[in-house]
């Protein structure tokens, strides 16, 4: 059952978020041999924007002959984050003040489609279409909008602050490094990732305690909060940089002394130890204080 769900929702969020990219073909076909020092112009313009709501209206259709249901879900979910990853390659190589916005679309949809597609490789008994992280939360969204509308003011008000290339260099690293890092800690963890906390120890459970989880304790939330900031920092949002890092702290800090409660429950002393010689890897966060447990 694990090996169809992974071979068909896997395979299908796969082509589907492919066919989402395609739409960088268009602009490689309008400047026929590829000069994108005018794309975003164009794109900007009524024929760009028709060009585009033909592909997004073809592709739709297509998917929503091909698969029905549940299927088409993951699909369309897919589908958009490759065509938000495409137009964020589209706006980064092109000549436009708007190039760091195009590295935070990338990042967000290649970070929100890994998450769906590496639980699909490790863990695809706990697949869903929540594993996409795109309804993750109110919070979550309300902050995802907020950097939206603070970019565009500040771009508006304060032009040269989104210039700011060093920084937003600055933060692209740390998306990127904070994103392997998760992906790493997914990877090695394997079948005993979940994005839930679970409250009851599975057959399969076994505590990981090697590869990055031998310099974090929780490498994943490491990954996560490094890689949140960053999207702040390259967008050089200063109200969403102190924002989200305060946001994401207390999260975090709630989050580990959930999960940690659990994990003592689970293994016992083994974790008690493990816990003693392995940091969380958060800044001023040491997890659930084992005199309280």
């Amino acid at each position: 059952m694990a090996g169809s769900k992974l071979a068909i929702e896997g395979k299908i969020s796969i082509i589907s978020f492919i066919l989402g990219l395609g739409v960088v073909i268009i602009p490689l076909i309008r400047t026929y041999a590829g000069h994108l020092d005018w794309v975003f112009d164009y794109l900007t313009e009524v024929r760009g924007k028709i060009a585009i709501a033909l592909y997004i209206a073809v592709i739709n259709g297509f998917l929503l002959i091909i698969y029905k249901g549940p299927l088409y879900k993951v699909a369309v979910r897919a589908c958009f984050l490759g065509f938000t990853f495409g137009c964020g390659l589209i706006i980064s190589f092109s000549q436009t003040t708007w190039t760091h916005f195009g590295w935070y679309m990338c990042s967000l949809s290649l970070f929100h489609y890994s998450e769906y597609l590496v639980t699909a490789i490790i863990n695809p008994r706990s697949l869903s279409l929540d594993s996409f992280l795109l309804n993750h939360s109110v919070e979550y969204t309300v902050a995802a909008i907020s950097s939206w509308v603070e970019f565009t003011i500040e771009k508006l008000t304060f032009p040269e602050l989104k210039q700011l290339s060093w920084l937003s260099l600055v933060g692209l690293v740390m998306v990127l490094c904070g994103d392997f890092l998760r992906k790493s800690a997914m990877l090695t963890a394997g079948s005993n990732f979940n994005h839930i906390v679970q409250n009851e120890k599975a057959h399969s459970h076994v505590l990981v305690t090697d590869g990055v989880y031998a310099f974090f304790r929780h490498p994943s939330y490491v990954g996560w909060f490094y890689w949140s900031i960053g999207t702040q920092v390259m967008l050089c949002n200063p109200v969403c940089i102190a924002g989200y890092t305060l946001a994401s702290w207390r999260f975090f800090r709630e989050r580990i002394e959930e999960e940690e409660l659990s994990l003592i429950h689970f293994f016992g002393e083994d974790y008690l130890e493990y816990k003693k010689k392995v940091g969380t890897g958060l800044p001023f966060i040491s997890g659930i204080r084992i005199n309280s447990s």
